[in-house]
């Protein structure tokens, strides 16, 4: 699986907090206990820590559609 770095994060149309990943690809970073358990993502400091940390980009592995550039 890809890892790509943390750049910034900004919230969805159903306000969730979204990472933007160095690669152009976003990934939901909720945190909903017990199944996803992220407390850093409700805080400006908490979000802010984890710029430049990794994630896996599951879009940078899928292969590219058909007609893609």
């Amino acid at each position: 699986m890809a890892t790509r770095r943390i750049v910034g994060f900004h919230r969805d149309e159903e306000e969730h907090w979204v990472a933007d990943l160095e690669c152009g690809h976003t990934q939901h970073v909720r945190h909903d206990p017990p199944w996803q358990v992220r407390p850093w993502v409700i805080t400006v400091e908490g979000r802010a820590g984890r710029i430049g940390t990794t994630l896996e980009c599951r879009r940078c592995d899928e292969p590219p559609s058909p007609g893609a550039p």
